[in-house]
């Protein structure tokens, strides 16, 4: 698949107080289990970005001066995703954990399978907390390759406050605006 070319996709225009960033970070392939074929190796179902990419993004010019940024991460990108944050102009503040269960690939890792993902919490500003969470770690179902539970989504609601952005979006949802090549 192509890249997905932000010239062609200028974010929206903010400010916003609360921005959701899944970026489409760059992998060769991803392994699938089938019933008869058993490991398939597949290329990614979506376009990816390089990490310059996802960097040069002008999240800092949609952003409120009082914004708090929720940005998706694996583990192999964790590393360079707390530079991608600073890059975008905020500073980290915690980590969410979501546990896949339901079906997690059994593989991915060097030592052990990924059955998580992360979720960086930074903050430009100070940005209000409208609740705080139950926890850090969150169990959720996976559902199709890379797509988040919509449950992420009411949790940030609950602790921040509007207006929201979702970027790298894959569908519309009420009270959000998004950004991203999947939405319809």
């Amino acid at each position: 698949m192509s890249v997905p070319s932000t010239a062609l996709l200028a974010l929206p225009s903010g400010p916003f107080r609360c921005i959701v960033a899944d970026p489409p970070w760059h992998y060769d392939a991803f392994c699938q289990i089938h019933k008869k074929a058993g490991r398939v190796v597949k290329p990614l179902p979506y376009a990816s970005m390089s990490l310059d990419e996802i960097r040069a993004l002008p999240v800092a010019s949609v952003a409120a001066s009082d914004c708090r940024l929720w940005l998706w991460t694996t583990n192999k990108y964790l590393p360079h995703s707390f530079g991608v944050m600073a890059e975008w102009g905020f500073e980290y503040r915690q980590m969410v954990l979501w546990h896949k269960v339901g079906n997690p690939s059994p593989w991915g890792g060097s030592v052990a399978p990924n059955h998580a993902e992360f979720l960086l919490v930074g903050v430009r500003g100070n940005p209000p907390r409208k609740e705080m969470l139950k926890s850090n770690v969150w169990q959720a179902n996976v559902a199709r390759h890379s797509a988040k539970p919509l449950e992420f989504l009411d949790m940030i609601e609950r602790a921040s406050e509007g207006p929201y952005l979702e970027m790298f979006a894959r569908q519309p949802r009420l009270g959000w605006t998004v950004w991203g090549n999947e939405v319809p």
